[in-house]
């Protein structure tokens, strides 16, 4: 597989921003990585590898891109106004820079462009196509589906945590009412989120197989055991709030 990696200092941005090519020609898709994630992303969560019979076929071309989502909507230190400038800092970049290099390397001025991206990235993506629709052709926005109108808690014992990108997830042996036992799948932020809210190894939030929690969550609209952790009551009953059910969680 041809793969380039390119960068410049964006004068929008005032810092340097990454760009990994990954094959030699086909219609263009402009990856975005997740909250947490960079450049690099894709490639590290096997979507390459997924890919990679059609990238070598031809079919598609791949510019997967970095973000400022830490300086921007997560940013939760700045004002409103700040996040959202940093935002728009963000959209004239992809607009005024990336677009560019994507139809120099195309060899093909004003080539229809799509987008993609999962979770957080998937809002960038969307975002992407709805302001430029004479850029972008069509998009792909992957993301799990909640209710962050509604919400419910459960008390049981972990029994699986994984801490990966895009989203970590905990699994949970709660006991029903009748005796019976359902394991939960609670999904949550990035790794990157995680740890700095101490859940990383030896971090001062840590939770493992075998704790008994309580989960705070939102509801899978289908009903299932499944749910999106806004905060956990921990072994020793601290509360550790993840997710406020904002369009930036």
């Amino acid at each position: 597989m041809h793969i380039e990696r390119h960068g410049w200092q964006s004068p929008r941005l005032g810092k340097w921003m990454g760009i990994n090519v990954y094959g030699h020609y086909g219609s263009p898709i402009l990856v975005f990585p997740t909250s947490g994630g960079d450049e690099n992303e894709y490639a590290g969560q096997g979507m390459i590898d997924a890919l990679a019979h059609h990238i070598d076929a031809g079919r598609v071309k791949l510019f997967c891109v970095n973000s400022v989502n830490n300086e921007s909507w997560y940013d939760k230190h700045s004002h409103p106004r700040h996040r959202s400038y940093v935002q728009v800092l963000y959209d004239a970049y992809v607009a005024d820079e990336v677009v560019p290099f994507i139809y120099d390397q195309c060899r093909s001025p004003g080539i229809g462009i799509t987008t993609t991206g999962a979770s957080f990235g998937a809002y960038h993506a969307a975002n992407s196509l709805f302001r430029h629709p004479n850029v972008f052709r069509r998009c792909l926005a992957l993301s799990g589906v909640y209710d962050i109108r509604g919400g419910g808690s459960v008390s049981g014992v972990l029994t699986k945590v994984a801490f990966t990108n895009p989203h970590g997830t905990m699994y949970l042996d709660v006991t029903n009412a009748d005796g019976t036992v359902t394991n939960w799948v609670m999904t949550t932020g990035s790794a990157n989120t995680l740890a700095n809210l101490g859940f990383g190894t030896g971090g001062p939030n840590t939770v493992k197989p075998g704790d008994a929690v309580t989960i705070s969550y939102f509801p899978a609209r289908n009903g299932k055991p499944l749910g999106f952790i806004r905060s956990i009551v921990l072994a020793d009953k601290r509360e550790i709030q993840i997710s406020s059910g904002s369009s930036t969680d």
